[in-house]
C-alpha cells in the first residue's frame, strides 16, 4: 500500500528559544523554588551560628545534635575530656566544627537536595518547561559536581551518627537526683524533641536511595535472598517517603538545637512530664 508523504515542518514555525524564567505556564510555577530557598538558606545559616556559638549547646541531660558526638568539652557529654592543649589558643574552637562536616556532607550531596537547591539556588532548572539562564547542560561529569558523586561514602558516615542520637535520647532520660547525688528516670518535653529528632533523621537516613542500592538494589532476583529481600523492602519503605523525612528532619534537627540553646540559656523552660 502506498503511503503519501508527509509535508514537513517549515522550520520558521519552531517555538524560540525561552529566556531565563521564559515559559507558558500560567500557575505559580515559581512558588516551591522559592519557598526551597528560604527554607535551605535559613537552616543554612541559622546552622552555621549555631555551630560558631560552641556554646549553650546542653541543658541538664540534653545535648544538642549539631554538638553530637561531643569530642572535648567540659561537660559529662564530652567523649575525650577537655579542649586539648595542642588547640591553637588563636583558632576559636567549637566541638560542632569537629562533626558537622559528615552529616553536613550527606545531606548536601543527598539525590532529593541536589534536585531541590539546584532548581531553588542556580536554576537549573527553574522549574519544568520554564527557560534556563544558561545555554548548555553540563551535567555532573566535570568538576566541582562531579564531587557529588561522593555521596554513598558520606552515607557510611552518617549511618553511625544515628546510633549515636539515639544513645543520646535515651540519656536524655537521666536527669540528675539531688537527693542521691546520682541520676534518675525522667522525661521532659526536650526528651521528647531528641527522641523525635532521631526517628526523623533516621528515616531520612535510612531511606537514602544509596542504601537502596547496597543492601539489594544490586541484585536480580531477591526472591531468592531472603534476609536481604526485607531489608530491600525496608529501605524502599522509608525511601517513597524520602523527600518528606528529607524536610522533616531537616526542620527538626535546627528545632532540636534551639530547644537545647534556648533552655540553657533560661529563655525556654523544660517541662517535666515524667
Amino acid at each position: 500500500m502506498a503511503h503519501a508523504p508527509l509535508p514537513l515542518a517549515p522550520r520558521e514555525t519552531l517555538p524560540p528559544r525561552r529566556g531565563f524564567g521564559g515559559t507558558m505556564r500560567r500557575d505559580t510555577w515559581w512558588l516551591q523554588s522559592v519557598v526551597t530557598f528560604l527554607v535551605l538558606a535559613g537552616f543554612v545559616v541559622y546552622a552555621t551560628w549555631a555551630a560558631f556559638q560552641g556554646a549553650n549547646y546542653e541543658f541538664g541531660p540534653y545535648l544538642s545534635p549539631f554538638y553530637s558526638p561531643l569530642l572535648f568539652g567540659e561537660s559529662a557529654h564530652a567523649w575525650f575530656g577537655p579542649v586539648p592543649g595542642w588547640w591553637p589558643a588563636a583558632l576559636p574552637f567549637s566541638a560542632a566544627l569537629l562533626i558537622l562536616w559528615a552529616p553536613g556532607g550527606f545531606r548536601m550531596t543527598c539525590y532529593y537536595y541536589r534536585g531541590a537547591y539546584y532548581k531553588a539556588f542556580w536554576a537549573d532548572p527553574p522549574a519544568c518547561a520554564v527557560g534556563e539562564p544558561r545555554a548548555h547542560y553540563r551535567g555532573e561529569q566535570k568538576f566541582p559536581l562531579i564531587l557529588q558523586n561522593i555521596h554513598r561514602y558520606f552515607l557510611y558516615l552518617a549511618i553511625p551518627f544515628i546510633a549515636v542520637l539515639s544513645y543520646d535520647a535515651v540519656m536524655a532520660t537521666q536527669f540528675p537526683d539531688a537527693a542521691t547525688g546520682g541520676t534518675t528516670f525522667g522525661i521532659g518535653v526536650g526528651t521528647l524533641v531528641l527522641t523525635a529528632n532521631t526517628i526523623l533523621l533516621g528515616g531520612y537516613t535510612l531511606g537514602c536511595h544509596a542504601l537502596r542500592h547496597i543492601v539489594g538494589g544490586y541484585v536480580d532476583q531477591l526472591s531468592r535472598r531472603p534476609a536481604q529481600k526485607v531489608a530491600y523492602d525496608c529501605v524502599s519503605c522509608l525511601n517513597r517517603g524520602h523527600m518528606r523525612w528529607a524536610w522533616a528532619s531537616l526542620v527538626m534537627v535546627a528545632f532540636a538545637d534551639l530547644y537545647v540553646r534556648l533552655c540553657a540559656m533560661g529563655i525556654w523552660r523544660d517541662w517535666r512530664i515524667l
